[in-house]
């Protein structure tokens, strides 16, 4: 059982935000703005007793644009933050010498789609760059200097399809890119899934073409040496009818640990394992499900339990399952051995006429197969209990089709712990519903673009999105960042079976409901759909204590966190 203290903090004073727009590649000085108050007055904050650490919001770059993707992916060097700007298709790079003052100083800008931004210790950025036209094409992988004052491109290789996440190695010799191939929307066709391998220069300086290898699934193919294990998720169309694995797997986040990339293939709920000095996959590693019968991995399914006044009722459910479908995926390394961490979001498959998710209540109708009469969750399928919730119709169904055995719901609103070889050793269960009820039982599984009470709970509550790992004193903490509900929640990992609670602070005023109140509200909101973390050591930090970096997708801000010995 968790002990935990409610406090809230207060902002000492709002914050001045520096910002430019400022021409391709181009730095310039700072504009004074009005002064906003994206860091909200009182954030809400959960403390666990005993707790050795604590967050505080500094400073927040805006940038004015909700619910556009304007800060998705965020990378730190030499006090500056780079920040994607996806549809945009930029960088910004943001000054923080200053962290209470965060002003933009200039752009990495590229034809195409940014996805993510990975920085070397000595200033090699790369950039995953998306065809904008076509995201069902070759994209890119775009170089820059950061050393310079004024960021600059040096080159670019082409990846494969839709490059959404680029990861550099510890010892810099390598960028792995896990292209992500989506089929188009429409699902006429369904690029393959692979993993870039890039051998990296020495100096500051873009790679060749040369430089690039390509790690496919083509092994994993019916009759592939290769095997694929059955709980992998291979499933949906299939609007182009060869290699039908390489084309439904889709790598989405990639962890590196020395010669070996571990990556997240997130609608498949399993994660491939790549040699990188062959630039192979070697395996593909199921994550399993979790059983929400089982005490401590209880959820709140329902957004009307009762209609228009839900209440807050975590609970285990006979029949119900859960797919951890991961998106953010990080290595570590404990007492000698490597782990990885798993931010456990879900995600459904939905292009074109294709749609993997429906609500409990509706099998039975729209063509799918009904509950079947002997399922433990037979009774439970009205409003107030799992009618409401969205699972999977893939998944579950009987032998020979005619009725759904069990019911797989999407995430597992929690984080994991695994061994590389895919044995969990920790999974935080039921933590995030109760703590974030705890913080804000208001607000209880709010919706980011909006605030509301349970918006959420019929589909995957707080929605743990990324993560980022850091060493504080010694000890190692796991920060994940909630899409829906907002705020960071962190957790001691330094003994993984034995990982703790440690706090939990949410940057967001829920007085405020943009989509209901008006963009001109935005600033008043705090951060809104946290999407990308970077922990900064205190040795690179700009106030020589450790920090954290938050690139929220739908206020559009960037917040910059102190951590520091809990008061």
């Amino acid at each position: 059982m968790l002990s935990t203290r409610p406090r809230i903090r207060r902002a000492a004073a709002p914050i001045l935000v520096g910002a430019v727009v400022a021409g391709c590649l181009a730095a310039a000085p700072a504009v004074a703005l009005p002064v906003r108050t994206a860091i909200v007055d009182a954030p809400v904050e959960v403390v666990a007793d005993g707790a050795e650490l604590s967050l505080s919001p500094v400073g927040t770059y805006e940038t004015g644009v909700f619910d556009e993707s304007a800060a998705e992916i965020v990378a730190s060097y030499d006090g500056r933050l780079y920040v994607v700007n996806a549809q945009a298709g930029l960088v910004e790079v943001i000054d923080v010498k200053k962290p209470s003052k965060p002003k933009k100083v200039g752009e990495v800008a590229s034809d195409g789609i940014a996805n993510s931004v990975a920085i070397r210790a000595d200033g090699l950025g790369v950039v995953a760059v998306e065809d904008g036209d076509d995201k069902t094409a070759p994209g890119r992988a775009v170089f820059f200097d950061a050393r310079k004052k004024t960021p600059r491109v040096l080159g670019s290789v082409v990846v494969g399809a839709l490059p959404d996440m680029v990861a550099i190695s510890e010892d810099g010799t390598r960028a792995v890119v896990a292209n992500e191939g989506e089929p188009a929307d429409d699902f006429s066709s369904d690029p393959e899934g692979s993993i870039a391998v890039i051998d990296l220069p020495a100096t500051v300086s873009a790679a060749s073409e040369v430089d690039v290898r390509i790690a496919d699934f083509h092994e994993f193919e019916a009759g592939g040496a290769k095997p694929l294990p059955e709980e992998v998720r291979v499933f949906g169309p299939t609007p182009e009818a060869d290699l039908p694995v390489s084309r439904n797997l889709e790598p989405e986040y990639v962890a590196i640990d020395g010669d070996t990339a571990y990556v997240a293939l997130q609608e498949a709920n399993a994660f491939a394992v790549v040699d990188l000095e062959a630039a192979t996959v070697e395996a593909v590693v199921p994550f399993g499900f979790v059983d929400h019968s089982e005490a401590g991995h209880g959820i709140d399914p329902s957004d009307r339990d009762p209609r228009d006044a839900p209440t807050f009722g975590v609970r285990t459910f006979a029949g119900l399952k859960g797919m951890y479908l991961p998106d953010g995926l990080v290595a570590y390394r404990a007492a000698g051995e490597a782990y990885l961490v798993s931010a456990n979001e879900g995600d459904a498959r939905e292009w074109g006429d294709y749609a993997e998710n429906a609500r409990v209540k509706d099998l039975g109708d729209d063509g799918h197969a009904p509950l079947c009469e002997t399922s433990p969750a037979a009774t439970l399928t009205g409003d107030g209990d799992l009618g409401r919730l969205n699972v999977s119709t893939a998944m579950g169904l009987s032998e020979d089709g005619t009725c759904y055995e069990e019911l797989y719901a999407f995430g597992s609103r929690s984080f994991s712990i695994w061994t590389t070889d895919g044995e969990q050793v920790f999974d935080s269960g039921e933590d995030f519903e109760r703590i974030t009820h705890e913080a804000a039982p208001e607000s209880f599984n709010s919706n980011h673009s909006e605030s509301n009470l349970e918006g959420r709970s019929d589909d995957k509550g707080p929605e743990p999105e990324s993560l980022a790992i850091g060493e504080v004193d010694g000890r190692t903490y796991a920060f994940i960042g909630f899409e829906r509900v907002g705020g960071v929640i962190v957790y001691d990992i330094t003994d993984p079976a034995s990982s703790a609670f440690v706090t939990y602070l949410n940057n967001r005023d829920f007085s405020v409901s943009v989509e209901d109140d008006g963009v001109e509200r935005l600033s008043d909101a705090g951060d809104l759909g946290p999407e990308g973390l970077t922990f900064i050591p205190a040795a690179t930090s700009p106030t020589g204590e450790p920090m954290l970096a938050v690139a929220n997708e739908v206020s559009g801000t960037t917040t910059l966190y102190a951590i520091s010995a809990a008061s």
